[in-house]
């Protein structure tokens, strides 16, 4: 029997044009080779899967072939590639950081680069997880790695590039590899089931690469793994029952009951989903999500963002003409809201069903209201528009009058409508007379602004500090260190230590009122800012000012000095 070799390996790409999803990194390099522009030394950085290591090896592989194709690749067939593809290559070597990450690695590593090729071109040192070198050995690497040998070429591999230090940094060319999108990882899945005689849907391998991340690497491992659960038969159903994977569809339906303003349906739903043991936090992300791909689903020119397969952008596109974009900015904010809060919530359930009665109840404030009995006076007007009888003209101008303004009160009441600070105001009705709204009707226009709730703002401060502790920890520090005092006229000031944090603060200052407004229903809230100013101490520098300081703490040193009569040098 065979030993059975995983795909990431045995489908592992043996040059340039089949590493899947990198070819901004693949043009670059074949054209330095091309051109005889190679580097000393490269950085390849990215997260983990997307072909890091493998195209360093074919770099390593390419620069020392002797005979390379017109398309600058490795030919397969002289003497160096061969020795590379049996894994036998003496000019080739590879060193793990994370597990010889010492400056005496380091500088057996550097005894070696004296050393001329055996055969071949160039030496090649690819140095992975290059980020796990200790300070001290990355510091006995600067020198090789900025003067080395003609011969030397090093390949620098990371997933963390923000903890190389600096002076590595600039001896490097740097290549960012990208994540790979989920069409191409899907495509190459596609391949590789082919190859392996393996039954696959579309859709299946389609959830397997949003599955990955973005990651071949763990595409690959995920697919060989539902190849032995399914028998070789990838379908839908089988895949999401596998990954436990909250599937499209109860997202189509849940926005369906949204719409609908169907509430039970929409409760029902979620407790079959808490039942399938998915997480509340997993399932808000998830119809944030699906919120957003309805969103950019809107517009033709936005539905390449949306990272899903032909049939399921087309699920998008029929339901997002149902969806206006109103609709769909309110929800994605409720959704949005219920994220930050769900991990302070001690009711978490209730966090998340409550966030969904709220998007249900968007769509019932954005029906149009049913016909009133207005429809009645309407006609009436119509009638009175016409020129009356002599006789009838006064009452005809009290019908108008009277109509006119109970019209104005009910539109006023609906658009909420300012008034004019003066006490009245008045409307022409084409008739010479006017119509007065007294006091009385302008406060019921304009309902008093609710103060702040000064418990309830403490309440909902610290609410959003826990749940920014960890991702901003600058911030959580600011709100639950800095004083903050009420105005008693829905504004609080708060007190900073130095200008530092007043920067920090008003970077998300705008998301912090715009909570507080929608939690305490005070819509006037305002924050006011300033800075501590701390007592400036002088620092005797002279020696006179060093002997005045001395002398009004201790007065018999001036009498020693009157005493001695001795002066002090300025």
């Amino acid at each position: 029997m065979e030993n059975y070799l995983v795909s990431a390996r045995k489908y592992r790409p043996a040059d340039f044009k089949s590493i899947v999803g990198q070819s901004h990194i693949t043009t670059t390099l074949q054209n330095a080779i091309k051109s005889d522009q190679l580097a000393q030394a490269f950085l390849f950085c990215g997260p983990r899967g997307v072909g890091k290591t493998t195209c360093a090896r074919i770099l390593a592989k390419t620069i020392n072939c002797t005979n390379r194709t017109s398309e600058t690749e490795a030919c397969n067939q002289c003497e160096s590639c061969l020795s590379f593809n049996n894994n036998s290559a003496f000019n080739i070597q590879e060193l793990d950081a994370a597990s010889n990450n010492s400056v005496d690695d380091i500088r057996d590593l550097v005894d070696q680069v004296r050393v001329p090729p055996q055969g071949g071109k160039y030496k090649v040192y690819i140095i992975d997880e290059v980020h796990m070198l200790s300070p001290s050995a990355f510091n006995a690497f600067l020198k090789t790695l900025e003067e080395p040998p003609s011969y030397a070429k090093f390949i620098l591999a990371t997933t963390e590039k923000h903890k190389i230090i600096p002076t590595i940094l600039s001896r490097c060319q740097i290549f960012d590899f990208h994540r790979i999108n989920n069409e191409d990882i899907s495509t190459h899945l596609r391949y590789i089931a082919e190859k392996e005689n393996v039954i696959a849907e579309t859709e299946a391998l389609d959830i397997i690469a949003e599955k990955s991340d973005g990651g071949l690497r763990d595409a690959l491992s995920m697919f060989d793994q539902l190849v032995s659960f399914t028998g070789a038969n990838l379908t839908y159903s089988n895949i999401i029952e596998n990954l436990n994977i909250l599937d499209y569809d109860y997202y189509f339906r849940f926005v369906d009951f949204l719409l609908e303003t169907d509430i039970y349906n929409t409760l029902l739903l979620f407790n079959q989903v808490l039942e399938k043991g998915f997480e509340g936090s997993h399932f808000i992300n998830g119809l944030s999500s699906h919120l957003r791909n309805l969103l950019v689903g809107k517009d033709p020119s936005t539905i390449k963002l949306m990272e899903a397969s032909k049939s399921i952008q087309e699920r998008y596109l029929q339901q997002s003409t149902r969806c206006s974009t109103t609709f769909l900015l309110r929800a994605l904010d409720f959704a949005n809201t219920c994220a930050m809060d769900y991990r302070a919530s001690s009711n978490r359930r209730l966090c998340v069903e409550l966030a969904l009665l709220k998007i249900a109840n968007i769509m019932k404030k954005l029906q149009p209201k049913t016909e009133s009995p207005r429809q009645g006076v309407e006609e009436k007007k119509k009638l009175t528009s016409k020129q009356p009888d002599k006789e009838d003209e006064p009452h005809a101008q009290e019908e108008i009058i009277k109509e006119t303004k109970t019209e104005v009160i009910e539109e006023g009441k609906k658009k909420k409508i300012s008034i004019p600070k003066s006490s009245s105001f008045s409307i022409n009705v084409g008739v010479e007379q006017t119509i007065k709204i007294d006091e009385k009707e302008r406060a019921k226009l304009n309902p008093p602004t609710i103060a702040l709730d000064w418990q309830l703002f403490k309440t909902k401060l610290n609410n959003y500090a826990d749940a920014i502790k960890d991702s901003m920890p600058n911030l959580y520090f600011i709100l639950t260190s800095c004083n903050i005092e009420n105005n008693n006229d829905n504004t609080v000031t708060i007190t900073f230590l130095n200008s530092m944090q007043e920067k920090e603060f008003e970077a998300s200052k705008h998301e912090i009122v715009r909570i507080i407004r929608k939690t305490t229903l005070c819509e006037s809230f305002l924050f006011r800012t300033k800075i501590h100013q701390t007592e400036i101490k002088n620092k005797p520098y002279r020696p006179l000012d060093k002997f005045n300081y001395l002398a009004n703490k201790e007065p018999a040193i001036r009498k020693l000095m009157e005493a001695f009569d001795f002066d002090i040098d300025y």
